[in-house]
């Protein structure tokens, strides 16, 4: 961990110095059409960034990022999805450098949890009249996550949607593809374990998040990104039609309920068994299997975020 300048002298830094860099994840939705409006965008607002990589292969990415951040710049900017911004996320960890989103996927969780426009033009404002923020991180495991780790029939889908029908649809592919899913999926018992009390539910569907949206949609009105705490919920029940409803539901008016009355657990760290063991999806990545503990990280990452963001 790398010792952090205070959040105003970082926020100085980048409005006076201006050093960033910026990085284009091309295979996002939208990050191939974006690449030279965020430079100019950039440009217009001060920045003279030290370096700029348009990404085309997302398996070059991890790689772009560590060089991007060899060239220690106050502010790296990263356009693209959710799941290049998880991987912008593990680098810039504890590291005294701000991470600028360009939010260039389909549902954008993430930025839309700091409260950004997802207007390329505003969101590149942010960067010159924003401030720094420290933000909770969420740990599955030993993997480090900004938004979401899911379990059940999301797994599926995450590996099922068609590109294609992203570029289409946007965030309305996913509820879709697991529509078509469904039928064949069979549910799961959880066990979740938390503050020494054990909760037990029969669901296809389970997640656990530290953002404040899901599918583009928010997930509830109290959830914040900056809470210390996590929130476990499920979609539906053990019941497919439950869970179509559910999905169904949120496809087309981004219904929210209220940690107050909806079946939510909260906790700053949550063991979770499953019957079978089942596959973790964590921020987009597939990678890590049940049992599992997963918990904050109180401030664990730097971000730049609009002034009017509450930042605890």
């Amino acid at each position: 961990m790398s010792e952090l300048r205070s959040k105003a002298e970082h926020t100085a830094a980048i409005r006076e110095l201006r050093r960033a860099v910026l990085v284009v994840n091309t295979r996002s939705r939208k990050g191939r059409h974006s690449y030279f409006e965020a430079l100019r965008l950039l440009e217009a607002e001060g920045f003279r960034p030290l370096r700029s990589y348009a990404v085309m292969d997302p398996t070059r990415l991890p790689q772009t990022i560590k060089d991007a951040l060899d060239l220690q710049p106050d502010l790296l900017v990263v356009g693209g999805g959710d799941g290049s911004l998880s991987e912008a996320v593990k680098h810039v960890a504890h590291r005294d450098v701000a991470l600028g989103v360009l939010p260039l996927g389909t549902t954008n969780n993430f930025a839309r949890s700091l409260g950004l426009p997802l207007d390329l033009a505003l969101a590149v404002k942010v960067f010159s009249r924003g401030k720094v923020a420290d933000i909770d991180l969420g740990m599955a495991g030993d993997r480090p996550f900004a938004n979401l780790a899911s379990f059940g029939v999301s797994v599926e889908v995450a590996g099922r949607v068609k590109p294609w029908l992203k570029r289409a649809l946007g965030r309305a592919a996913y509820p879709l593809t697991a529509l078509a899913l469904l039928p064949g999926h069979k549910p799961f018992r959880a066990f979740i374990t938390v503050d020494g009390r054990r909760h037990e539910l029969l669901t296809h569907q389970l997640n656990i998040a530290n953002g404040r949206y899901h599918g583009g949609w928010q997930i509830a009105k109290d959830i914040s990104i900056d809470n210390r705490r996590l929130v476990a919920y499920q979609l539906g029940s053990g019941k497919r039609l439950r869970l179509i409803a559910e999905t169904m539901v949120r496809a087309t008016s981004g219904r929210w309920r209220s940690l107050a009355g909806g079946p939510f657990v909260t906790g700053g760290e949550m063991l979770l068994e499953t019957e079978p063991p089942i596959a973790a999806d964590v921020d987009g990545e597939v990678r890590l299997r049940t049992p599992m503990t997963i918990r904050t990280i109180p401030n664990g990452l730097r971000v730049m975020v609009p002034p009017r963001f509450v930042d605890t």
